[in-house]
């Protein structure tokens, strides 16, 4: 069902990651010292936007203070940085406007959305991952950003990423989403979950869909995938047929409601004529339903 248009929207990097350059042991520093290098700069889950809307990247001169570094890749014969400045480091925003990964994500260009979910994700792991997950001793960033020395007992740590599965059940021209109990009441949106130790994936979207929808499925189908660095999960979809749809039900925790929609339903919440709020253009949610709704 999947086509290049319905593509999830943080799926479409078109940065060469260059990664054999991260064992250059003065790679960040040299490429601070170059003012044609672009640096993407992170606060919280947040970068600069251009009053253009595009992605603000900026001069490594722009950063005046302490920040973390980390190489993203090259582009047509620029190099990117990531920087995570620390408390009272300023950054020359150009009057710029910071806006966050969920809210631009699926609005942007596919270089945008590939330069930005690479640096937040980077950047999440150096603010939550600072110590050795073995002996507690802080670690030292090496290989361009892109792997942790601990200083105590040497182990060396990656950037981790959580594999989830998300899954539109449907049954026929009707598809059954779930509202969470962290929403408002009138919000929906596929069911997920993150794989357990020891699963499939086919298993986790089984399982997953029996917990919250109270439904058995059949006819798994792969959709796409894309990263979500909330916190650093790896998200991928999935489309399955529901074996009785009667019997769907909220688990009553995790779900409070679950609610069958038609097509008409989900192009008319899109274009603002329902009150019933569905997932935004970046998450690779809005991507199933809207290759669902418009096939």
């Amino acid at each position: 069902m999947r086509t290049e248009k319905f593509l999830p929207p943080l799926a479409r990097s078109v940065l060469d990651r260059a990664a054999e350059r991260r064992m250059q042991d003065d790679l960040i520093e040299a490429l601070r010292e170059d003012p044609a290098t672009r640096v993407i700069v992170i606060r919280g889950d947040e970068t600069l936007f251009s009053t253009a809307g595009t992605l603000a990247a900026r001069s490594p001169f722009a950063v005046d203070g302490e920040a973390t570094w980390g190489f993203l890749g090259t582009a047509n014969g620029l190099n990117y940085l990531v920087c995570v400045p620390a408390e009272g480091t300023t950054v020359d925003d150009i009057g710029g406007e910071w806006e966050s990964l969920r809210v631009r994500g699926g609005d942007v260009s596919d270089f945008d959305a590939g330069v930005f979910v690479e640096a937040l994700s980077l950047a999440r792991w150096y603010v939550e991952a600072p110590f050795c997950a073995f002996c507690g001793s802080a670690t030292t960033l090496k290989q361009a950003g892109w792997m942790r020395e601990c200083t105590s007992c040497g182990r060396q740590h990656f950037p981790r990423t959580d594999p989830a599965i998300i899954v539109a059940v449907v049954d026929g021209d009707r598809i059954l989403l779930g509202s969470n109990a962290l929403w408002s009441s009138n919000r929906f949106s596929c069911f997920a979950g993150f794989v357990e130790a020891g699963e499939s994936l086919e298993a986790a979207v089984h399982r997953e869909v029996a917990e919250e929808a109270g439904v058995a499925v059949h006819g798994v189908r792969y959709f796409g995938s894309q990263a979500w660095p909330y916190p650093r999960s790896l998200m991928l979809g999935f489309f399955a047929d529901v074996t009785a749809a009667d019997a769907a039900h909220a688990d009553g925790e995790e779900i409070l409601e679950v609610r069958w929609f038609t097509k008409v339903d989900i192009l008319a919440s899109y274009a603002g004529e329902s009150d019933v709020i569905l997932p935004g253009s970046a998450s690779i949610a809005y991507a199933l339903l809207q290759s669902w709704a418009q096939s």
